[in-house]
């Protein structure tokens, strides 16, 4: 009778852990959002609209990054891959979410859940990264703009590939420093995805050095991206006030004020989210900001660079009368 209930709790003995009444954990249970059925409802059509929104919207970009030719520059380069960030990261968690708002079961292995989340602190540091890049790119283009026009594409795609490698260096240490804790008193997550804090919550072991290890990290790629784009924007704005014409000036702040606004939003968030010692973590508060940051920001980023971006709006035109003309 017990391992049937050790079975159905996701749990299995192990030796002498079994005899002391402890469990290991094989699968673990995401609690979600709520257990009332009509606001399961609105939830699973709001959060299928933000992803609907998040695939036309990001693949839309890309698509429209690849086929005009006057987009093929190092910005907008960096904004598809950011683009494809944004896709990748929101379909880690939002297929599942939709699953588990209409199923019964809410199970998740254990390497299922290690992978997620695996995969979900790639796509934040390499986010964290890139934003970081493009500010400095933010900075060539507008400080030295003959050398900007002969930036290389061999320059640009190895900033990519060491934003991806931070991202994959910080995701392996963090993984592999939570997921060897012993996870025995309960296998309830309160989430609707895996993410470290809750996690760690869940250790019956020693979590202090899996703690500092998710806030050294965290801390680090946030500080270093954060002053990155702070030392370049104050750069830019130097920059900026030498620029004699105000239409000059105007189109310098122009270029950059997508960017920051994207910045400002995702930091916001992500600060508020990590950057706190495990103690501080409300479980039903941060919920509600990891929907935010998970799949609002996604949503929020190819219309902030479209709609505010003249470059983008007229690339869009531009196919539009060609299909017109085929037509």
């Amino acid at each position: 009778m017990s391992d049937s209930l050790s079975h159905l709790c996701g749990t299995a003995p192990l030796g002498e852990m079994a005899e002391k009444n402890h469990t290991i954990v094989t699968e673990f249970i995401l609690l979600g959002f709520t257990d009332n059925q009509q606001l399961k409802v609105v939830i699973f059509v709001v959060i299928l609209l933000i992803y609907l929104v998040i695939l036309v919207g990001n693949l839309g970009m890309v698509t429209l990054i690849r086929i005009d030719s006057r987009l093929h520059t190092p910005m907008y380069f960096f904004l598809s891959h950011l683009a494809l960030l944004d896709v990748g990261y929101s379909t880690i968690i939002a297929p599942q979410t939709l699953m588990f708002l209409v199923v019964e079961s809410k199970v998740i292995t254990f390497s299922g859940c290690a992978g997620q989340f695996y995969f979900i602190c790639i796509a934040v540091s390499c986010e964290c990264c890139l934003l970081g890049v493009m500010a400095y790119d933010r900075f060539m283009a507008i400080r030295n703009p003959l050398l900007y026009t002969v930036m290389s594409t061999r320059f640009c795609v190895l900033l990519v590939l060491a934003s991806y490698l931070v991202g994959l260096a910080n995701a392996t240490f963090q993984t592999v420093f939570i997921f060897r804790l012993s996870f025995c008193r309960s296998n309830v997550i309160n989430h609707f995805f895996c993410d470290g804090p809750p996690l760690l919550k869940l250790s019956c072991s020693d979590t202090h050095i899996a703690d500092m290890v998710h806030f050294i990290f965290s801390t680090v790629i946030a500080l270093s991206t954060v002053l990155t784009i702070i030392i370049s924007y104050v750069c830019i704005l130097v920059a900026i006030l030498r620029i004699n014409s105000t239409e000059g000036r105007r189109k310098a702040f122009s270029t950059c004020a997508s960017h920051l606004m994207a910045v400002s939003i995702f930091y916001g968030t992500a600060i508020f989210m990590y950057l706190r010692p495990n103690s501080k973590y409300s479980m039903d508060q941060d919920k509600i900001i990891s929907v935010f940051y998970a799949l609002v920001i996604p949503m929020l980023n190819p219309l902030i660079y479209s709609l505010r971006n003249k470059e983008v709006k007229e690339a869009f035109r531009r196919i539009q009368d060609r299909k017109v003309l085929s037509l």
